[in-house]
């Protein structure tokens, strides 16, 4: 498929976000990947509560609704009762990093042969522009005006680190959208997180790093220069654990 081609799975509906969201290309490759790897007609696609709820109207795949941060427990029955069926979830961060860590961690530690797509941009988009568990200290937020108060409010959960941090997962990576070398890396890891499940590794979690232009009070453009000066260094991108079978394809310079 060259990058002309519009995947057949993917609607030619305008979405819902905002202009400037990262969720469309993110949306673009998830759909891109699961038809080059011919899995159109076995997908089962998981999303909870978020923005990232909208990928049921975009995505010609089957999908369950799950409660908010259930998605990977949702995700491990379907897998678990049809193993030949591939499953992902795909999840924000206030979503994933919050009243979902416990199903994201256990997930992980069991090592449940399911993939996880998170979009990662600081805020909880869909309800306001709140702060999010990972929200970077002193980001101005709707609810945290003066800047995230570490010493009040804590740090911001790193969730790749976290996970690669278990013994469970086969395959964890984080990188961006918010420019095209990043999308090309993002695409490359979506399909060795999609690999992993198919050759029956165990769990794998791509966290992407994007934009919110609404929430962040920024243009599209500027919303996509302030990931890269100041969610980058402190989400440093790259590929944190790597099953021996996914490790000769790197994501690239």
């Amino acid at each position: 498929m060259t990058p002309a081609d519009h995947p057949a799975v993917l609607t030619k509906d305008k979405t819902h976000y905002c202009p400037g969201c990262s969720h469309g290309i993110v949306e673009r490759l998830v759909a891109e990947v699961i038809e080059e790897l011919d899995l159109c007609s076995r997908t089962i696609g998981v999303a909870p509560i978020g923005c990232s709820i909208l990928i049921y109207d975009h995505l010609l795949v089957d999908f369950i609704s799950a409660l908010h941060g259930r998605a990977p427990a949702v995700a491990t029955g379907i897998k678990r009762m049809r193993p030949d069926l591939f499953v992902f979830t795909y999840q924000g961060d206030g979503d994933i990093a919050a009243i979902g860590t416990a199903e994201l961690v256990h997930a992980a530690l069991r090592g449940e042969n399911i993939t996880i797509v998170f979009v990662n941009n600081t805020v909880y988009g869909m309800t306001g522009g709140q702060m999010a568990p990972t929200t970077l200290p002193g980001q101005l937020t709707t609810s945290s005006p003066t800047g995230r108060d570490s010493a009040v409010a804590g740090f911001a959960v790193r969730v790749a680190e976290l996970v690669s941090s278990q013994d469970g997962p086969a395959y964890v990576a984080r990188t961006t959208v918010a420019d095209p070398k990043g999308v090309m890396r993002t695409k490359r890891a979506i399909e060795k997180a999609f690999r992993a499940q198919l050759l029956g590794l165990g769990f794998s979690l791509v966290e992407v790093l994007g934009a919110c232009p609404t929430g962040l009070g920024l243009t599209p453009v500027d919303a996509c220069a302030w990931v890269r000066d100041s969610m980058i260094p402190h989400y440093p991108l790259g590929e944190f654990r790597v099953h021996e079978r996914l490790a000769g394809a790197a994501l690239g310079a």
